[in-house]
C-alpha cells in the first residue's frame, strides 16, 4: 500500500505536556496507541528555524547552513529571519520526494520560503511592514494562486505573529490542502504552546489551553484525512523542535562590547560601526566578527568574553570558539564565537544601555520562559506516531531530532543522501 505521512511540529510541546494530552478525546482516539519517543535531543542551538531544518533534512546547523532564527544584521535590533529556503545548503524530504514524483505541501513551515520542491507551499511569513498585504507577502515567500486562494478563506480576522490567531490560519490551510489534493507529504507548523510558554512561563493553565487547541487540531487534521479517503494510508506525527526554561533577566551582552570600542555609536546612541557583534538566540549567543582573520579583534573579543564569563554576573556559563561547537554540536558558521546561559539569563541586542532590560513578551527571546540553551537541559520535546508504517505500543526513552526525516525518507522509499541521521527503525512495522 502507498503511504502518506502528516507532520504536525507543535513548537515548544514537551514530553511533560503528554501527561494533560493523554486525557484529551483526538490524541486518545488518534495517537495514543501508537509508537512514543519520551526524549528527542534537538540541535544547538534550541531555536525554532535551524531546528526546523534539522527535521526536515536530517542535518545540523554546520551542514544546513541555518545556525540561528534570525540573520545578521548587526545594529539592527529586529533583523529578518531566515524565511526563505536559498539559505539552506543541505537536500532535505520535500527534494527527496520531489525527486521521487510524490507531492508535497508545507505550511508555515521554517526557513521554506520559495522552496522549489514543494508543491502546495505556504511558508511561515508575514507582512514586512504597514504598506505591504498578506497576499502579496505570500505570493513573495512562494505561494502560488491556488494556495492564496485558500489563506483568503482564512486571513480576515487573524493577528499576525499572535497565537493562536495564526494556527487557525496554519489548521485551516492545512486541513483545505488535504482536502483539496490530498499530498503525500505534509508538513505543518503551529506555535501556540511556544507563544504561550514565552508569555506566561514554563507551565501554568495558559499552556494547558494551549494543549487543548493542539488537541483540537490534531481532530481537524484527522477529520480532513478521513474527508479525502486517505487516513488508513496515512502515518501522522506529532513532534516538536525544542523545550524552554524559565529566565529572571535579560543581558544586553553588546553594551559590554561597545564599552570596549568593540562597537560605536554617534552621540544620540545611534549604531555607527563595529568589530564584534552579539546575536542573539535566547539563552545562548552567537558573536560575530566584522574582520575574523584579524588576531587583534579576535583576541581582544575572545579575553573580554572570557572574562565576562569568569565574572560570573553577566549570565554567561561557556565561551565556545567556533571550532569547539562545530565538533562538539554540529553548529557552524561564518560566526567567532558562541555563548551559552547560565540557566536563568537571556541575551539581548542592543548596544545601549541599561544592560539588564525587562521581560518583553513581544520578542521570543526577551519572555519570561525562552530556549536557545544547550540541547541536552530541560524539558525534551517528544515524538509521537500512528499509521500503517508505525508499529503501535512501541515507547522509546530516547531519540534524535536528526533522525526524523531519514525515518520520513524509509516509510516513502525515498533517498535522503544529505543527512547525518538514521531511520528509527524501532518504530517502524
Amino acid at each position: 500500500m502507498k503511504q502518506k505521512i502528516v507532520v504536525l511540529s507543535a513548537d515548544a510541546m514537551v514530553y511533560e505536556d503528554l501527561a494533560y494530552l493523554k486525557t484529551l478525546p483526538n490524541y486518545k482516539k488518534y495517537l495514543s496507541q501508537g509508537a512514543l519517543i519520551k526524549s528527542v535531543r534537538t540541535i544547538y542551538p534550541t531555536v525554532t528555524y535551524p531546528a526546523h531544518v534539522s527535521m526536515a533534512s536530517g542535518t545540523r546547523p554546520a551542514k544546513h547552513g541555518v545556525p540561528g532564527n534570525y540573520e545578521l544584521h548587526p545594529g539592527n535590533l529586529a533583523p529578518p529571519w531566515y524565511w526563505f529556503h536559498d539559505a539552506v545548503k543541505t537536500t532535505d524530504i520535500f527534494d527527496a520526494a520531489r525527486k521521487a514524483r510524490l507531492s508535497t505541501a508545507s505550511v508555515f513551515w521554517p526557513v521554506t520560503g520559495n522552496h522549489p520542491s514543494i508543491d502546495y507551499l505556504i511558508d511561515e511569513y508575514w507582512t514586512q511592514g504597514p504598506s505591504d498585504t498578506i497576499k502579496a507577502a505570500f505570493a513573495r515567500s512562494g505561494s502560488k494562486p491556488e494556495m492564496l486562494e485558500i489563506i483568503s478563506r482564512y486571513s480576515s480576522n487573524i493577528k499576525e505573529r499572535v497565537h493562536p490567531s495564526m494556527d487557525y490560519l496554519v489548521i485551516g490551510c492545512a486541513c483545505d490542502i488535504i482536502k483539496q489534493y490530498k499530498p503525500d507529504l505534509l508538513m505543518i507548523h503551529p506555535a501556540n504552546i511556544d507563544g504561550a510558554r514565552h508569555e506566561y512561563g514554563l507551565f501554568n493553565e495558559k499552556i494547558n489551553k494551549a494543549i487543548e487547541d493542539t488537541d483540537r487540531w490534531i481532530g481537524e487534521l484527522m477529520e480532513a484525512l478521513d474527508y479525502a479517503g486517505v487516513r488508513e494510508e496515512t502515518n501522522f506525527f506529532l513532534v516538536s523542535d525544542h523545550g524552554q526554561l524559565d529566565i529572571t533577566r535579560v543581558i544586553n551582552l553588546n553594551v559590554m562590547l561597545a564599552d570596549k570600542g568593540l562597537i560605536r555609536s554617534d552621540s544620540k546612541g545611534n549604531f555607527s560601526g563595529w568589530d564584534a557583534y552579539c546575536l542573539s538566540n535566547g539563552m545562548s549567543a552567537l558573536v560575530y566578527l566584522k574582520e575574523p582573520d584579524s588576531p587583534k579583534v579576535y583576541t581582544k573579543t575572545r579575553d573580554l568574553l572570557l572574562h565576562l564569563c569568569n565574572e560570573g554576573i553577566y549570565g554567561i556559563s561557556r565561551v565556545f570558539t567556533e571550532p569547539e561547537i562545530r565538533a562538539q554540536e554540529g553548529l557552524g558558521g561564518s560566526f567567532s564565537f558562541v555563548l551559552e546561559t547560565d540557566g536563568y539569563t537571556s541575551f539581548g541586542d542592543d548596544w545601549k544601555r541599561p544592560i539588564v532590560k525587562n521581560f518583553d513578551a513581544s520578542d521570543y527571546r526577551y519572555g519570561r520562559a525562552t530556549h536557545g540553551y544547550l540541547p541536552d537541559k530541560g524539558p525534551q520535546p517528544l515524538l509521537a506516531a500512528r499509521g500503517p508504517g508505525i508499529r503501535d505500543g512501541v515507547v522509546l526513552e530516547k531519540g534524535r531530532i536528526i533522525d526524523e526525516a531519514p525515518t520520513y525518507a524509509k516509510l516513502l522509499g525515498l533517498e535522503l543522501p544529505d543527512a547525518e541521521g538514521e531511520a528509527i527503525g524501532e518504530i517502524l512495522a
